[in-house]
């Protein structure tokens, strides 16, 4: 499938780039062959493949939810360049 210069200025425009002269023709042959290397991979028999998700089988890998204890107030913030009470104190970003 031939992509012409209009369709690459098309996509450019859409991605927000500027493209030069030469940057269009060389994407152009590029998309080109990529969209000609999809269409062969059309021509191949998958009538015995079954539809799927991802190539990996995928198992939920999640850990049980269970309570446990949270760090003190001193704890979380032992490492806090400032503090004010037990909070955090950050700079004024609002006036």
């Amino acid at each position: 499938m031939k992509i012409t210069l209009k369709e690459v200025e098309h996509i450019a425009r859409l991605a927000r780039l500027k493209l030069t002269e030469e940057e269009k023709i060389l994407y152009s042959e590029q998309l080109s062959k990529i969209l000609d290397y999809i269409e062969k991979l059309n021509e191949l028999d998958t009538t015995d493949v079954e539809p799927t998700s991802h190539v990996l089988p995928i198992k939920n890998v999640f850990r049980e939810d269970t309570p446990e204890p949270s760090l003190s107030t001193d704890e979380a913030l032992k490492n806090a360049p400032q503090r004010a009470g037990p909070y955090y104190r950050v700079p004024r970003i609002i006036e």
